[in-house]
């Protein structure tokens, strides 16, 4: 049977990121956004909400694929795995750079001092051009991870022969509470310098989570019951890392708040409080909901390029008030998510680069 609250988390922690973006572009507290203040205030009360959603957004997102992979492998071999997730992951967030995404790193290199420090250095274009290329990875850097840890899966499945994911299927509660310590764990480990987005060992822990204990029945089953408490506590230590930090404007998304024990409690507990209470009051799905889901995809490659679309040619240039540039924003995201998904799923070659979208198979029938 079809998990719907899987597809429907998916589609509404990808809402959730456009919501995320919009706020980040004009962030005023903790880490510089693609454009900055363009508030005239000293404080930007609303801010607050890029530390509540930012400690645990990915790692539901991480938590889900875990979770989809075994489905996927329970009907596909290892082989048409890594094919698919080969096509659908790295295929656009490499060769799509070229394709299209770059025009997202000209957009975000705009919006600073890139060309200009580029051109101050006498690089050669064609090297700027690869830097742009580069720049346009943006929130591609998701599907990129993704594909490493399925890569990794193939080779723990082939290791474990089956040992391990039977044994997960049998997790007690108090032991996924235990986790918590092996995620901490890992948030102190492989994460790379300047980029703070790849996590490596932090986010391949929900990955992983995901497809040995969560992807069971009989586990899910036991979580449900719990999910009341859970959200509960998941909100509680959000909002107690986000009253905290914001306070004193620290960094949220980097060293040395993303690895301490407050982070990761709110990146744990806020996971499974949107897994367990959507496995209990969110496995439903209706036309909306299914049209989302399918579409959740498209509006996450793209919708970065109409918020910041609209901050470099609105908001830079100061030619409408701010308030007016934040619904601008958030309205070019959507309009560019689901826009430019429609058009690019329809032109040969754009789809399979940027979207990974298999080539249709031409009927020879008749």
């Amino acid at each position: 049977m079809r998990k719907y609250y899987l597809d429907n988390i998916r589609w509404i922690t990808v809402v959730i990121v456009v919501l995320y973006h919009v706020f980040y572009m004009y962030n005023a507290e903790g880490i510089l956004g693609g454009l900055g203040k363009i508030t005239s205030v000293s404080v930007q009360p609303y801010d607050i909400f890029l530390y509540f959603v930012y400690p645990w957004f990915m790692p539901v997102l991480f938590l889900v694929s875990g979770i989809s992979s075994r489905l996927y492998l329970e009907s596909h071999t290892d082989r048409e795995f890594i094919k698919n997730r080969t096509r659908k992951l790295l295929v656009p967030s490499t060769i799509g750079l070229f394709a299209f995404q770059f025009i997202q790193g000209y957009v975000s290199m705009s919006l600073g001092t890139g060309f200009t420090e580029l051109a101050a250095a006498h690089v050669p274009k064609p090297v700027i051009f690869l830097i742009m290329a580069a720049s346009g990875i943006g929130v591609l850097w998701f599907i990129q991870l993704l594909w490493l840890y399925c890569v990794i899966l193939v080779f723990l499945k082939k290791a474990e022969r089956g040992k391990v994911l039977k044994a997960g299927a049998k997790t007690p509660v108090w032991l996924i509470l235990l986790f918590y310590f092996l995620i901490w764990g890992a948030a102190q480990i492989l994460n790379t310098p300047i980029i703070s987005v790849y996590r490596i060992a932090f986010y391949f822990v929900f990955f992983i989570l995901g497809y040995y204990v969560f992807s069971h029945d009989e586990v899910m089953e036991e979580l449900k019951r719990y999910a009341v408490p859970l959200i509960v506590t998941g909100v509680l230590a959000c909002a107690a890392f986000s009253a905290l930090y914001f306070s004193i404007g620290a960094n949220y998304a980097d060293e040395p708040v993303n690895r301490n024990p407050l982070y990761a409690a709110c990146a744990y507990l806020g996971s499974l409080a949107v897994l367990s209470g959507m496995a209990r009051f969110g496995d439903c799905g209706n036309r909306f909901t299914k049209w989302m889901s399918r579409k959740s995809f498209g509006l996450y490659v793209f919708h970065y390029l109409g918020i910041s679309a609209v901050a470099l040619l609105i908001a830079k240039p100061g030619s409408l008030p701010a308030s007016v540039c934040y619904l601008l924003s958030l309205a070019a995201g959507f309009v560019f998510g689901f826009g430019l998904y429609e058009i690019i799923s329809r032109i040969p070659f754009f789809r399979w680069a940027v979207l990974g979208i298999k080539k249709e198979k031409k009927d020879v029938s008749g």
